[in-house]
């Protein structure tokens, strides 16, 4: 696919990359013509020696605390994730009376967490959440015996036309990481249902939740105190702020105004942030 886009080169203004950086070695001779947007976690040490090699690639991070730890990469601009404002509808009045973790089983997302949260404010969870086959064996070890305790259903992978109903009807969202999330996609999927979040303060999250949105905290003490304050949160404010600051339009303006510099001259301008 490279090769064949490497080929036809010529016939593009702008060619922007989702695939990391294995375009680098192809793509050297027109780097001031193409966008390259990093989705994943940078402080792996593999990636320094590439980001110095090719420093004439532009990058777009999906979120400022991303960039941190790569300070001499040639990253141009901050652009948050959106979605479609169509795509979800906001719940006003939940149904469910439960708490939700929508994700994936590994070490780093912190079932375990979510898990003990609930159980200490004496609510339901229900976990909607895949297991790769590199993580079996920690949900088998780890997982598995916390979801014996009362009140914990474990769902696991649901698609996108489940989401709906599953954020929606949740009174909140966990989001108990402990990992530098580049952005938290799941955050803002709950906050189009126009439901709050509780999010652990690492990575991205003190970008994405606010106090209108949920509440970021530093324990599961302080998650479990904060709960009532949070599930009080007005759902439709919390709708407004995701129309606000995370629709697919606003990304999609962001994008637009970089790839416009990109043709007005031989490179982008040297910092273009975000609206969000």
């Amino acid at each position: 696919m490279l090769d064949e886009l490497n080929r036809q080169a010529d016939r593009f203004d702008v060619i922007h990359f989702h695939i990391d950086v294995l375009h680098f070695p192809l793509f050297r001779s027109i780097a001031q013509r193409t966008l390259t947007t990093l989705h994943g976690r940078q402080d792996l040490i593999a990636l320094t020696p590439v980001y110095k090699r090719f420093p004439q690639f532009p990058l777009v991070s999906i979120s400022n605390d991303q960039r941190r730890p790569i300070p001499y990469a040639n990253i141009i601009a901050t652009v948050y994730h959106g979605l479609p404002l169509a795509l979800f509808r906001p719940v006003i009045e939940p149904r469910g009376n439960y708490l939700a973790f929508l994700g994936r089983v590994s070490p780093e997302k912190r079932i375990d967490r979510a898990i003990e949260i609930a159980l200490r404010a004496g609510m339901a969870l229900k976990i909607a959440a895949k297991i790769d086959p590199v993580d079996t064996e920690y949900f088998s070890e780890t997982i598995a015996p916390l979801l014996k305790a009362p009140g914990i259903e474990f769902i696991g992978e649901i698609g996108e036309g489940e989401k709906q109903e599953f954020l929606g009807n949740a009174s909140a969202v966990l989001f108990p990481i402990d990992w530098p999330e580049p952005f938290g996609l799941v955050l803002i999927e709950a906050m189009a249902c126009g439901t709050p979040v509780i999010a652990f303060r690492r990575g991205s999250v003190p970008e994405v939740v606010d106090d209108a949105t949920g509440a970021i905290v530093e324990s599961i003490e302080e998650a479990v105190a904060i709960l009532p304050q949070v599930m009080k949160l007005d759902r439709a404010l919390v709708r407004a702020r995701f129309e606000e600051r995370f629709s697919a339009a606003r990304m999609a303006e962001d994008y637009v105004r970089l790839y416009a510099a990109a043709v007005k001259s031989d490179r982008p301008p040297l910092e273009i942030v975000s609206k969000g």
